[in-house]
């Protein structure tokens, strides 16, 4: 099969289009033929070098795919799956390619009424969203949920999803377009963190409450205004390290206001915790899928073999939403 291949850590100009090896799916595994991968951020960082995959994950880059399943491994006979079903799935790594093995308890079916390259924007962003929101930092309806990079592929799925769970969200944002792409997903209040002090007005947004949840992308250099940014009780999730690794916390603060602090990250969790996360997404989320009330926002799609080029429009923000690469010859609608 063919795949892309990081030659060395670097620039998007190390990744090239191979011949590689075939997968061959292990115990539990399913072998899917990929139609279409979406790029996420953590596919930037591996391409860096700061974001290795996890062991005995595929080397190629690739956290989500959607395509067909081409044959079942040993111990997936009672699963439910068969050769030939559309399947969307998450991955540790090996989207961008023709073929990968995947864990069957990682599969998710295919939304009605969703193509398979928008299938392929989907379970990252679902998983992420879904176990870091609501099964971590336990989002309620009527709470307030503050998320960052509200034009991300997370960014926009969290939006749609907190909304349609009847929670308020309120998002930052770099600019105009994306404020207004994401008040037409739902966004209640966007904030500009270009120009505007995001502490101050996730409280006037409130009534001086602050956030129940924040979902946050940053790290350190939001560490401080995110806990300011908190109601009494509230919950900071953070699921990435943009601003870096290391802050100081206000521990008397914390306190007085009970809130608390979470890291995760998806990728390196057992198959079997990633398989929970995965059931409670096919139970909670797809029937909003399939309903309307959540939908993949795409914003462009290009050729897998073009992955240098989708990395370079991620790394300059010009876009909202996923960047799909599909393998049109495996025919991704």
């Amino acid at each position: 099969m063919r795949a892309i291949e990081i030659s060395e850590p670097g620039s998007p100009d190390v990744l090239s289009w191979n011949e590689v090896p075939d997968p061959v799916p292990g115990p539990g595994e399913v072998l899917v033929d990929v139609a279409a991968s979406a790029v996420n951020r953590a596919d930037v960082n591996q391409r860096q070098g700061s974001y290795p995959p996890p062991p005995g994950a595929p080397v190629y880059p690739g956290l989500e795919c959607s395509g067909h399943i081409a044959a079942l491994g040993p111990g997936t006979e009672g699963t439910g799956r068969a050769v030939g079903d559309p399947v969307c799935a998450l991955l540790a790594g090996g989207g961008y390619a023709e073929r990968v093995a995947v864990p069957a308890g990682q599969l998710l079916r295919v939304p009605r009424g969703i193509g398979l390259a928008e299938a392929a924007a989907l379970p990252e962003a679902a998983a992420t969203v879904w176990s870091n929101v609501f099964m971590v930092g336990g989002l309620a309806a009527g709470e307030t949920l503050l998320v960052h990079g509200g034009g991300s592929g997370i960014g926009t799925f969290a939006i749609q999803l907190a909304r349609a769970r009847g929670a308020r969200v309120v998002t930052t944002v770099g600019g105009p377009e994306k404020a207004e792409r994401c008040r037409e997903l739902g966004a209640d209040a966007v904030i500009d963190y270009r120009t505007e002090d995001f502490p101050a007005r996730v409280k006037e947004e409130t009534g001086g409450a602050g956030a129940d949840v924040v979902l946050d992308i940053m790290g350190a250099s939001y560490l401080d205004p995110n806990l300011r940014s908190l109601n009494v009780g509230g919950r900071l999730v953070v699921i990435g390290l943009m601003g870096g690794r290391k802050a100081e916390l206000d521990l008397g603060r914390m306190l007085v206001k009970r809130q608390s602090v979470h890291a995760t990250t998806l990728r390196s969790r057992p198959v079997e915790e990633k398989a929970g996360i995965v059931a409670g997404v096919a139970e909670h989320v797809w029937p909003l899928v399939e309903e309307g009330a959540v939908r993949p926002i795409v914003d462009r799609t290009l050729p897998l073999p073009q992955a240098a080029e989708a990395h370079r429009i991620m790394e300059s923000g010009a876009h909202v939403g996923k960047i799909v690469l599909t393998a049109d010859h495996r025919g991704a609608a």
